[in-house]
């Protein structure tokens, strides 16, 4: 399985980004999705998941309000549109796929992908 993030870049405070992560896999509709991020110096921390059929989303509080996840399954791909950002969503956001929902909300994903970088300046 492959998943390639993209959509990162430089945005100022208060702006919006939509990052896009593509699977191979034909069985993409089957795994629930996730975005995770890490910042320097930090650990990943989650930061929303979606159902395999897009019907249950997750959240965390830091993402509430202000990112949306969802996904296109007849594109094997999922998104993530982020408004108002803050500098401290600076991080590197990564994509991944999970067979078991509550390993999902868990962070316990089967397949990571390369992520993508994204720069929020104050």
């Amino acid at each position: 399985v492959q998943l390639q993030a993209s959509g990162g870049g430089l945005v100022q405070a208060g702006g919006s980004l939509s990052l896009s992560c593509a699977a191979s896999r034909r069985t993409f509709s089957s795994y629930h999705m996730g975005w995770f991020r890490q910042a320097p110096g930090k650990e990943r921390e989650f930061v929303a998941v979606i159902s395999w059929g897009g019907g249950m989303t997750h959240y965390a509080d830091s993402a509430k309000g202000r990112f949306t996840i969802s996904r296109d399954n007849a594109k094997n791909t999922v998104y993530l549109q982020m408004n108002s950002l803050k500098p401290e969503d600076t991080a590197v956001y990564y994509c991944a796929l999970a067979s078991i929902w509550g390993a999902a909300l868990k962070g316990t994903m089967d397949y990571w992908g390369k992520g993508t970088q994204v720069t929020v300046s104050s």
